[in-house]
């Protein structure tokens, strides 16, 4: 453990580097973004219905500009 790699991360503040052990594969620690995000779609945890996912929002959108551009025809 003490022979780790360190992170390569450093503060904004004091400049001064991270000494939390890097993850294996990675130059940086788990906190400053290895293997960071989450996971997408129906695999997330959090996925309840998929209102929210990136086509259904992009559906939502082109609906709203339809919508838009047939009351903007009416008149």
């Amino acid at each position: 453990m003490h022979s780790a790699p360190r992170c390569a991360a450093r503060s904004k503040r004091t400049g001064k580097p991270c000494r939390n052990p890097a993850v294996n594969g990675w130059s940086v620690c788990r906190m400053h973004g290895a293997r960071g995000g989450s996971m997408s779609g129906k695999d997330c945890p959090a996925y309840k219905h998929g209102g929210r996912t990136k086509e259904a929002e992009q559906l939502r959108k082109l609906s709203n500009d339809l919508t838009r551009l047939m009351r903007d025809f009416g008149r």
